[in-house]
């Protein structure tokens, strides 16, 4: 009898998903596409300039190869593109710390059947708790995966053009935000409100670029800390509506609108789902760590966007794709 069943492969490999990320971000621990790019090729030459076995090498190797980020040809092993433009370490866009942090998150998941049952946190909501320091690693491990959309944000504005312009940068973490829009344009001026912790790291880094006269931080919990009136050119609230609820965004929707000068424009970031939540697939996974991380996050429809803020007064609200997130843009 003919078995019309489909081959159980694609369910295997999902299942054993977690081994990619393990994969990844060891080789991540190890530099490996680092080393890969600076001309290392085999097992043995990248054993060598890391310091591991060639065994664990050639492991690491043949798993990247497995899911795409590296490729073999005539027994020497190169970065894929995708892996030298997101994987070196020391790039813009690297992410390799964020591979080494999700690493460490994977534990967390086995509580994943628990949290489901609850609707929540098996524990303390990790987003709610002021200076956490998971926050410390996160913000600095997601500041890459930020450069391509807050550049997108800038041309999309027309901040290199638009003269003088300040910024309010609510829950900058890193700061990537306003580093863009301030080296895109000389007569920007940014300010942050962020915890002291973090805006310590945002400081750091906008001095390292070069832009750190003319960014400020107010240190603070932007669930509190006033946003002024009539002061902004531009208001960012970059991933963070995700792991907030419904009413805590239009709270916050309504004083970043209030904080704008007149034609001002409000850019959020973050992971927005379609109306319909049949895609894109990356948002849609997230929400599967709101679920463990926050007590009301989620990703939110570009539909709950729309509403949320055409209800507190803005008037025009258009999206703009940036994979994996989304960028919403309101005036």
């Amino acid at each position: 009898m003919t078995d019309n069943r489909p081959a159980p492969d694609g369910v295997l490999r999902l299942i054993n998903g977690y081994w990619a990320t393990g994969v990844i971000g060891a080789a991540a621990d190890h530099s490996l596409f680092t080393h890969l790019e600076n001309g290392a090729g085999t097992a043995a030459e990248l054993a060598d300039r890391a310091g591991i076995a060639e065994r664990g090498a050639q492991t690491l190797l043949d798993g990247l190869v497995s899911v795409g980020l590296v490729e073999v040809h005539e027994g020497r092993y190169h970065n894929t593109p995708e892996a030298a433009a997101y994987l070196v370490e020391g790039k813009p866009t690297s992410l390799s710390g964020f591979a080494k942090l999700k690493l460490k998150h994977m534990s967390g998941l086995t509580a994943l059947p628990e949290v489901v049952r609850a609707g929540g946190p098996a524990h303390d909501a990790v987003t709610e708790v002021a200076d956490n320091p998971h926050w410390e690693e996160l913000v600095t491990a997601l500041a890459a995966q930020s450069v391509p959309t807050a550049t997108m944000a800038a041309e999309v504005l027309g901040v290199a053009s638009a003269g003088p312009l300040s910024v309010l940068d609510v829950g900058g973490g890193s700061g990537v935000y306003s580093s863009v829009l301030l080296d895109a344009n000389p007569s920007a001026r940014s300010t942050q409100i962020d915890w002291e912790r973090i805006n310590g790291i945002a400081r750091r880094l906008l001095a390292e670029r070069g832009v750190e006269d003319r960014f400020t931080t107010v240190d603070g919990d932007f669930h509190t800390t006033d946003f002024g009136t009539g002061e902004y050119d531009i208001a960012l609230y970059s991933h963070i509506a995700h792991q907030e609820g419904p009413e805590d965004n239009v709270e916050v929707f309504a004083r970043l609108r209030g904080a704008l000068k007149p034609g001002g424009a409000l850019v959020v970031c973050d992971y927005v789902v379609d109306d319909d939540r049949s895609g894109p697939a990356f948002p849609l996974m997230f929400a599967a760590e709101m679920l463990v991380k926050s007590n009301r996050g989620n990703t939110w429809r570009r539909s709950d966007y729309r509403d949320w803020l055409l209800k507190v007064g803005f008037r025009d609200v258009s999206f703009h794709s940036a994979p994996p997130a989304t960028l919403v843009i309101a005036r």
